[in-house]
């Protein structure tokens, strides 16, 4: 049944960590976008961390990496996003990478985008309780879709685990 709404996915936010399940979740998220003339903003999220003795001080804490680091990140993701999907489609692929807690960076970037595609590594039982799921966290509150996938498991990763046959 038709709700007289029509859903366009046209502007794509892919959260990216460098790792192959969020590459792959931008394979995903590119044929959403082919599907739909959609444009994909590739996400890169830098946390920072205190590696110091005690409690950082004030400028420690408002400490930013400098502009170099995030365009390192943003042309690292550029060479992701062509090698996944191609010169041509990397063309409509915008590099973002920001610094903040992952979380809330990405809803805030979600607040310009009509879907979210991410990934998820399906971590259950105390890794998941220890842990949590920054996946799990923005489907709780994003103000838009979001489609998370799993990346296949490769046999040499089913077959370390005892799956494989």
């Amino acid at each position: 049944m038709r709700t007289g709404m029509t859903t366009r996915f046209r502007r794509i936010l892919v959260p990216h960590d460098l790792s192959p399940p969020a590459t792959y979740a931008l394979r995903v998220a590119a044929e959403l976008a082919a599907r739909h003339d959609g444009r994909i903003t590739l996400l890169h999220v830098l946390t920072p961390f205190y590696t110091g003795p005690g409690y950082p001080t004030q400028d420690e804490i408002a400490w930013t990496p400098p502009a170099e680091i995030a365009r390192e990140r943003e042309a690292r993701l550029a060479e992701v996003a062509k090698k996944a999907l191609g010169a041509a489609a990397a063309k409509r692929v915008t590099c973002r990478a920001v610094m903040g807690d992952a979380v809330l960076a990405i809803l805030a970037a979600a607040k310009r985008a009509d879907v979210i595609v991410m990934s998820t590594l399906g971590r259950t039982g105390l890794a998941h309780l220890l842990i949590g799921s920054v996946a799990e966290k923005v489907v709780r509150h994003a103000p838009v879709p979001v489609l998370t996938v799993r990346a296949p498991i490769r046999k040499a990763r089913r077959k370390a685990r005892g799956r494989g046959r």
